[in-house]
Protein backbone atom coordinates (compact mmCIF):
# COMPACT_ATOMS: atom_id res chain seq x y z
CA UNK A 1 0.00 0.00 0.00
CA UNK A 2 1.46 3.37 -1.09
CA UNK A 3 2.26 5.89 1.62
CA UNK A 4 1.53 9.60 1.20
CA UNK A 5 5.28 10.21 0.88
CA UNK A 6 5.56 7.65 -1.97
CA UNK A 7 2.68 9.29 -3.83
CA UNK A 8 4.28 12.70 -3.48
CA UNK A 9 7.61 11.39 -4.72
CA UNK A 10 5.89 9.84 -7.75
CA UNK A 11 4.14 13.11 -8.62
CA UNK A 12 7.40 15.02 -8.29
CA UNK A 13 9.14 12.51 -10.54
CA UNK A 14 6.41 12.87 -13.21
CA UNK A 15 6.65 16.65 -13.03
CA UNK A 16 10.43 16.45 -13.41
CA UNK A 17 10.10 14.13 -16.42
CA UNK A 18 7.57 16.45 -18.08
CA UNK A 19 9.77 19.47 -17.48
CA UNK A 20 12.78 17.62 -18.89
CA UNK A 21 10.85 16.55 -22.00
CA UNK A 22 9.57 20.09 -22.52
CA UNK A 23 13.09 21.49 -22.15
CA UNK A 24 14.41 18.90 -24.63
CA UNK A 25 11.60 19.75 -27.08
CA UNK A 26 12.33 23.46 -26.76
CA UNK A 27 16.03 22.83 -27.38
CA UNK A 28 15.21 20.76 -30.49
CA UNK A 29 12.94 23.47 -31.89
CA UNK A 30 15.72 26.00 -31.32
CA UNK A 31 17.86 23.93 -33.72
CA UNK A 32 15.22 24.37 -36.44
CA UNK A 33 14.97 28.10 -35.78
CA UNK A 34 18.75 28.37 -36.04
CA UNK A 35 18.75 26.34 -39.29
CA UNK A 36 16.17 28.66 -40.85
CA UNK A 37 18.08 31.75 -39.70
CA UNK A 38 21.32 30.41 -41.21
CA UNK A 39 19.47 29.56 -44.43
CA UNK A 40 18.00 33.05 -44.71
CA UNK A 41 21.40 34.60 -43.99
CA UNK A 42 22.98 32.66 -46.86
CA UNK A 43 25.06 30.29 -44.68
CA UNK A 44 23.90 27.23 -46.59
CA UNK A 45 26.53 24.82 -45.24
CA UNK A 46 25.61 25.76 -41.67
CA UNK A 47 21.90 25.49 -42.45
CA UNK A 48 22.30 22.00 -43.94
CA UNK A 49 24.13 20.79 -40.81
CA UNK A 50 21.45 22.28 -38.55
CA UNK A 51 18.59 20.79 -40.59
CA UNK A 52 20.28 17.39 -40.47
CA UNK A 53 20.70 17.67 -36.69
CA UNK A 54 17.06 18.62 -36.28
CA UNK A 55 15.87 15.77 -38.52
CA UNK A 56 17.84 13.29 -36.42
CA UNK A 57 15.36 14.21 -33.66
CA UNK A 58 12.32 14.95 -35.83
CA UNK A 59 12.62 12.73 -38.95
CA UNK A 60 8.97 13.33 -39.92
CA UNK A 61 9.15 17.12 -40.16
CA UNK A 62 7.90 18.09 -43.63
CA UNK A 63 9.10 21.66 -43.10
CA UNK A 64 12.66 20.61 -42.26
CA UNK A 65 12.82 18.09 -45.11
CA UNK A 66 11.56 20.65 -47.61
CA UNK A 67 13.94 23.33 -46.33
CA UNK A 68 16.86 20.91 -46.43
CA UNK A 69 15.94 20.11 -50.04
CA UNK A 70 15.94 23.83 -50.85
CA UNK A 71 19.34 24.23 -49.20
CA UNK A 72 20.78 21.37 -51.24
CA UNK A 73 19.30 22.92 -54.40
CA UNK A 74 21.03 26.23 -53.59
CA UNK A 75 24.32 24.29 -53.57
CA UNK A 76 23.40 22.63 -56.91
CA UNK A 77 23.23 19.27 -55.10
CA UNK A 78 20.07 18.41 -56.98
CA UNK A 79 20.00 14.67 -56.36
CA UNK A 80 20.25 15.27 -52.60
CA UNK A 81 17.47 17.87 -52.93
CA UNK A 82 15.28 15.42 -54.84
CA UNK A 83 15.72 12.80 -52.11
CA UNK A 84 14.59 15.23 -49.38
CA UNK A 85 11.60 16.49 -51.37
CA UNK A 86 10.52 12.92 -52.01
CA UNK A 87 10.73 12.12 -48.30
CA UNK A 88 8.59 15.18 -47.58
CA UNK A 89 5.98 14.18 -50.18
CA UNK A 90 5.82 10.67 -48.77
CA UNK A 91 4.73 12.23 -45.48
CA UNK A 92 2.49 14.87 -47.11
CA UNK A 93 1.63 13.75 -50.67
CA UNK A 94 -0.46 16.76 -51.72
CA UNK A 95 1.89 19.57 -50.76
CA UNK A 96 1.94 21.82 -53.89
CA UNK A 97 4.97 23.83 -52.78
CA UNK A 98 7.09 20.70 -52.31
CA UNK A 99 5.81 19.25 -55.61
CA UNK A 100 6.86 22.40 -57.45
CA UNK A 101 10.29 22.46 -55.79
CA UNK A 102 10.82 18.80 -56.69
CA UNK A 103 9.92 19.56 -60.32
CA UNK A 104 12.34 22.49 -60.26
CA UNK A 105 15.14 20.24 -58.97
CA UNK A 106 14.49 17.78 -61.80
CA UNK A 107 14.48 20.67 -64.29
CA UNK A 108 17.77 22.12 -63.04
CA UNK A 109 19.44 18.70 -63.05
CA UNK A 110 18.54 18.19 -66.71
CA UNK A 111 15.81 15.61 -66.08
CA UNK A 112 13.46 17.59 -68.29
CA UNK A 113 10.95 14.87 -69.11
CA UNK A 114 10.44 14.01 -65.45
CA UNK A 115 10.19 17.70 -64.54
CA UNK A 116 7.56 18.24 -67.24
CA UNK A 117 5.46 15.36 -65.91
CA UNK A 118 5.51 16.82 -62.40
CA UNK A 119 4.79 20.34 -63.63
CA UNK A 120 1.76 19.05 -65.51
CA UNK A 121 0.42 17.82 -62.17
CA UNK A 122 1.19 21.13 -60.44
CA UNK A 123 -0.50 22.99 -63.30
CA UNK A 124 -3.64 20.83 -63.06
CA UNK A 125 -3.89 21.52 -59.34
CA UNK A 126 -3.35 25.30 -59.76
CA UNK A 127 -4.21 26.11 -63.40
CA UNK A 128 -3.88 29.91 -63.04
CA UNK A 129 -0.44 29.94 -61.39
CA UNK A 130 1.98 31.45 -63.91
CA UNK A 131 5.37 30.22 -62.66
CA UNK A 132 4.66 26.48 -63.16
CA UNK A 133 3.18 27.25 -66.61
CA UNK A 134 6.28 29.16 -67.76
CA UNK A 135 8.59 26.44 -66.48
CA UNK A 136 6.47 23.73 -68.10
CA UNK A 137 6.52 25.64 -71.41
CA UNK A 138 10.29 25.91 -71.20
CA UNK A 139 10.53 22.14 -70.56
CA UNK A 140 8.34 21.43 -73.57
CA UNK A 141 10.47 23.75 -75.74
CA UNK A 142 13.60 21.92 -74.60
CA UNK A 143 11.97 18.62 -75.56
CA UNK A 144 11.03 19.95 -79.00
CA UNK A 145 7.28 19.74 -78.27
CA UNK A 146 6.40 23.08 -79.86
CA UNK A 147 2.71 22.33 -80.45
CA UNK A 148 2.21 21.55 -76.76
CA UNK A 149 3.81 24.88 -75.86
CA UNK A 150 1.48 26.70 -78.23
CA UNK A 151 -1.58 24.92 -76.81
CA UNK A 152 -0.45 25.63 -73.25
CA UNK A 153 0.44 29.32 -73.64
CA UNK A 154 -2.12 30.64 -76.13
CA UNK A 155 -4.86 31.11 -73.47
CA UNK A 156 -2.39 32.85 -71.15
CA UNK A 157 -1.18 35.12 -73.96
CA UNK A 158 -4.77 36.18 -74.64
CA UNK A 159 -5.32 37.03 -70.97
CA UNK A 160 -1.87 38.62 -70.47
CA UNK A 161 -1.01 40.32 -73.79
CA UNK A 162 1.74 42.47 -72.25
CA UNK A 163 3.59 39.66 -70.50
CA UNK A 164 6.88 39.43 -72.41
CA UNK A 165 7.89 36.11 -70.84
CA UNK A 166 4.75 34.47 -72.23
CA UNK A 167 5.15 36.26 -75.56
CA UNK A 168 8.75 35.16 -75.94
CA UNK A 169 8.09 31.48 -75.14
CA UNK A 170 5.00 31.37 -77.36
CA UNK A 171 6.74 33.22 -80.18
CA UNK A 172 9.68 30.82 -80.00
CA UNK A 173 7.36 27.81 -80.19
CA UNK A 174 5.48 29.28 -83.18
CA UNK A 175 8.71 30.07 -85.04
CA UNK A 176 10.12 26.61 -84.38
CA UNK A 177 6.81 25.04 -85.47
CA UNK A 178 7.07 26.81 -88.85
CA UNK A 179 4.13 29.12 -88.20
CA UNK A 180 5.74 32.36 -89.42
CA UNK A 181 2.47 34.29 -89.64
CA UNK A 182 1.47 33.81 -86.00
CA UNK A 183 5.10 34.03 -84.94
CA UNK A 184 5.45 37.44 -86.64
CA UNK A 185 2.50 38.76 -84.62
CA UNK A 186 4.33 37.85 -81.42
CA UNK A 187 7.61 39.30 -82.73
CA UNK A 188 5.83 42.58 -83.55
CA UNK A 189 4.37 42.57 -80.04
CA UNK A 190 7.84 42.27 -78.53
CA UNK A 191 9.23 44.87 -80.95
CA UNK A 192 6.78 47.44 -79.56
CA UNK A 193 8.76 47.29 -76.32
CA UNK A 194 11.92 48.41 -78.12
CA UNK A 195 15.04 46.84 -79.59
CA UNK A 196 15.76 43.68 -77.61
CA UNK A 197 17.90 40.56 -77.70
CA UNK A 198 14.70 38.48 -77.50
CA UNK A 199 13.40 40.01 -80.72
CA UNK A 200 16.63 39.42 -82.65
CA UNK A 201 16.78 35.85 -81.34
CA UNK A 202 13.25 35.17 -82.56
CA UNK A 203 13.97 36.74 -85.94
CA UNK A 204 17.25 34.83 -86.26
CA UNK A 205 15.55 31.56 -85.36
CA UNK A 206 12.84 32.17 -87.96
CA UNK A 207 15.47 32.80 -90.65
CA UNK A 208 17.41 29.68 -89.61
CA UNK A 209 14.24 27.62 -90.06
CA UNK A 210 13.68 29.25 -93.46
CA UNK A 211 17.24 28.40 -94.57
CA UNK A 212 18.41 32.02 -94.85
CA UNK A 213 21.60 31.39 -92.89
CA UNK A 214 23.56 34.63 -93.56
CA UNK A 215 20.57 36.75 -92.50
CA UNK A 216 20.05 34.52 -89.47
CA UNK A 217 23.68 35.00 -88.48
CA UNK A 218 23.33 38.80 -88.71
CA UNK A 219 20.24 38.79 -86.45
CA UNK A 220 21.71 36.34 -83.94
CA UNK A 221 24.93 38.35 -83.76
CA UNK A 222 22.83 41.34 -82.68
CA UNK A 223 21.07 39.18 -80.07
CA UNK A 224 24.41 38.09 -78.61
CA UNK A 225 25.67 41.68 -78.56
CA UNK A 226 22.56 42.91 -76.73
CA UNK A 227 22.32 40.09 -74.17
CA UNK A 228 24.84 37.27 -74.20
CA UNK A 229 23.09 35.76 -71.14
CA UNK A 230 19.80 35.23 -72.94
CA UNK A 231 18.83 31.52 -72.78
CA UNK A 232 19.41 29.66 -76.07
CA UNK A 233 21.14 32.61 -77.74
CA UNK A 234 24.54 30.95 -78.08
CA UNK A 235 22.94 27.68 -79.11
CA UNK A 236 21.25 29.27 -82.12
CA UNK A 237 24.23 31.51 -82.80
CA UNK A 238 26.33 28.33 -83.02
CA UNK A 239 23.92 26.85 -85.56
CA UNK A 240 24.13 29.97 -87.72
CA UNK A 241 27.94 29.95 -87.55
CA UNK A 242 28.04 26.28 -88.49
CA UNK A 243 25.63 26.78 -91.40
CA UNK A 244 27.74 29.65 -92.74
CA UNK A 245 30.96 27.62 -92.69
CA UNK A 246 32.56 28.48 -89.33
CA UNK A 247 32.81 25.23 -87.31
CA UNK A 248 35.45 26.67 -84.97
CA UNK A 249 33.19 29.62 -84.16
CA UNK A 250 30.26 27.25 -83.71
CA UNK A 251 32.26 25.08 -81.30
CA UNK A 252 33.08 28.15 -79.22
CA UNK A 253 29.44 29.27 -79.23
CA UNK A 254 28.19 25.84 -78.16
CA UNK A 255 30.71 25.78 -75.30
CA UNK A 256 29.38 29.15 -74.12
CA UNK A 257 25.82 27.83 -74.38
CA UNK A 258 26.72 24.87 -72.18
CA UNK A 259 28.53 27.07 -69.67
CA UNK A 260 25.20 28.86 -69.17
CA UNK A 261 23.06 25.71 -69.32
CA UNK A 262 24.81 22.31 -69.23
CA UNK A 263 21.59 20.64 -70.43
CA UNK A 264 21.01 22.73 -73.56
CA UNK A 265 19.89 19.96 -75.89
CA UNK A 266 20.91 21.49 -79.23
CA UNK A 267 24.30 22.68 -77.97
CA UNK A 268 25.09 19.24 -76.53
CA UNK A 269 24.09 17.38 -79.68
CA UNK A 270 25.76 19.71 -82.17
CA UNK A 271 28.94 20.05 -80.12
CA UNK A 272 29.10 16.25 -79.85
CA UNK A 273 29.02 15.99 -83.65
CA UNK A 274 31.87 18.49 -83.97
CA UNK A 275 33.88 16.80 -81.22
CA UNK A 276 33.41 13.42 -82.89
CA UNK A 277 34.81 14.87 -86.11
CA UNK A 278 37.83 16.08 -84.10
CA UNK A 279 38.13 12.60 -82.50
CA UNK A 280 37.51 14.02 -79.00
CA UNK A 281 35.43 10.98 -78.13
CA UNK A 282 35.12 11.14 -74.30
CA UNK A 283 33.90 14.74 -74.42
CA UNK A 284 31.54 13.97 -77.30
CA UNK A 285 30.08 11.05 -75.33
CA UNK A 286 29.56 13.25 -72.26
CA UNK A 287 27.64 15.76 -74.40
CA UNK A 288 25.45 13.04 -75.87
CA UNK A 289 24.66 11.63 -72.43
CA UNK A 290 23.46 15.03 -71.28
CA UNK A 291 21.39 15.47 -74.46
CA UNK A 292 19.89 12.03 -73.93
CA UNK A 293 18.92 13.02 -70.40
CA UNK A 294 16.81 15.84 -71.85
CA UNK A 295 15.31 13.84 -74.75
CA UNK A 296 15.75 10.13 -74.00
CA UNK A 297 14.35 8.86 -77.32
CA UNK A 298 15.71 11.46 -79.72
CA UNK A 299 16.80 9.76 -82.95
CA UNK A 300 19.66 12.18 -83.58
CA UNK A 301 21.21 11.45 -80.20
CA UNK A 302 20.72 7.72 -80.61
CA UNK A 303 22.31 7.84 -84.05
CA UNK A 304 25.38 9.69 -82.77
CA UNK A 305 25.77 7.20 -79.91
CA UNK A 306 25.57 4.33 -82.42
CA UNK A 307 28.11 6.09 -84.66
CA UNK A 308 30.48 6.48 -81.70
CA UNK A 309 30.10 2.76 -80.97
CA UNK A 310 30.92 2.03 -84.61
CA UNK A 311 34.01 4.29 -84.44
CA UNK A 312 35.08 2.39 -81.32
CA UNK A 313 34.79 -0.98 -83.11
CA UNK A 314 31.69 -2.08 -81.17
CA UNK A 315 30.00 -3.32 -84.31
CA UNK A 316 27.26 -5.48 -82.78
CA UNK A 317 26.26 -2.68 -80.42
CA UNK A 318 26.14 -0.20 -83.32
CA UNK A 319 24.25 -2.66 -85.55
CA UNK A 320 21.56 -3.28 -82.95
CA UNK A 321 20.89 0.41 -82.36
CA UNK A 322 21.03 1.36 -86.04
CA UNK A 323 18.56 -1.40 -86.93
CA UNK A 324 16.14 0.02 -84.36
CA UNK A 325 16.62 3.56 -85.68
CA UNK A 326 15.93 2.70 -89.35
CA UNK A 327 12.93 0.64 -88.27
CA UNK A 328 11.48 3.66 -86.45
CA UNK A 329 12.59 6.16 -89.11
CA UNK A 330 12.87 4.42 -92.51
CA UNK A 331 13.79 7.74 -94.18
CA UNK A 332 16.86 8.37 -91.99
CA UNK A 333 19.42 8.21 -94.81
CA UNK A 334 22.54 8.71 -92.69
CA UNK A 335 21.56 5.81 -90.43
CA UNK A 336 21.13 3.53 -93.47
CA UNK A 337 24.58 4.56 -94.74
CA UNK A 338 26.27 3.70 -91.45
CA UNK A 339 24.29 0.49 -91.06
CA UNK A 340 25.39 -0.65 -94.54
CA UNK A 341 29.03 -0.08 -93.54
CA UNK A 342 28.49 -2.01 -90.30
CA UNK A 343 27.03 -4.96 -92.20
CA UNK A 344 29.97 -5.02 -94.60
CA UNK A 345 32.39 -4.97 -91.67
CA UNK A 346 30.50 -7.90 -90.16
CA UNK A 347 30.81 -9.81 -93.49
CA UNK A 348 27.04 -9.61 -94.03
CA UNK A 349 27.21 -8.61 -97.71
CA UNK A 350 23.57 -9.30 -98.55
CA UNK A 351 22.35 -7.06 -95.72
CA UNK A 352 24.89 -4.41 -96.67
CA UNK A 353 23.75 -4.45 -100.30
CA UNK A 354 20.12 -4.08 -99.18
CA UNK A 355 20.96 -1.02 -97.07
CA UNK A 356 23.03 0.51 -99.87
CA UNK A 357 20.08 0.08 -102.26
CA UNK A 358 17.87 1.82 -99.70
CA UNK A 359 20.33 4.73 -99.54
CA UNK A 360 20.26 5.08 -103.33
CA UNK A 361 16.46 5.07 -103.29
CA UNK A 362 16.29 7.73 -100.56
CA UNK A 363 18.86 9.92 -102.32
CA UNK A 364 16.94 9.68 -105.60
CA UNK A 365 13.69 10.66 -103.85
CA UNK A 366 15.41 13.60 -102.17
CA UNK A 367 16.81 14.78 -105.51
CA UNK A 368 13.37 14.67 -107.14
CA UNK A 369 11.88 16.62 -104.23
CA UNK A 370 14.62 19.24 -104.47
CA UNK A 371 14.07 19.64 -108.22
CA UNK A 372 10.33 20.03 -107.68
CA UNK A 373 11.02 22.77 -105.13
CA UNK A 374 13.24 24.60 -107.59
CA UNK A 375 10.59 24.33 -110.34
CA UNK A 376 7.87 25.65 -108.04
CA UNK A 377 9.96 28.76 -107.36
Amino acid sequence: METVLQKMLLVLALIACASGARAQSDATEEILKRAIALHQAGNIDGAIQAYQKYLAERPDSVLALSNLGAAYARMARYQDAIMQYRRALKLQPLNPSVEFNLALAFYKSGQTETAAGMLEKVHREAPEELQPVLLLADCRLGMGENKKVIELLTPFAERRPDDLAIAYLLGTALVRDDQPGRGQVIIDQILRHGDSAETWLLLGTAKLNAGDFPAALADLTKAVELNSNLPDVYSYYGQALLRTGDPAGATNAYRKALAANPYDFTANLQLAVLLREDEKIPEALACLRRAQQVRPNDLGVRYQLAALAFDDGKLDFARRDLELIVKEAPGYTEAHVTLATVYYRLKRKEDGDRERAMVQKLNAAAQVKQQQGVNVK
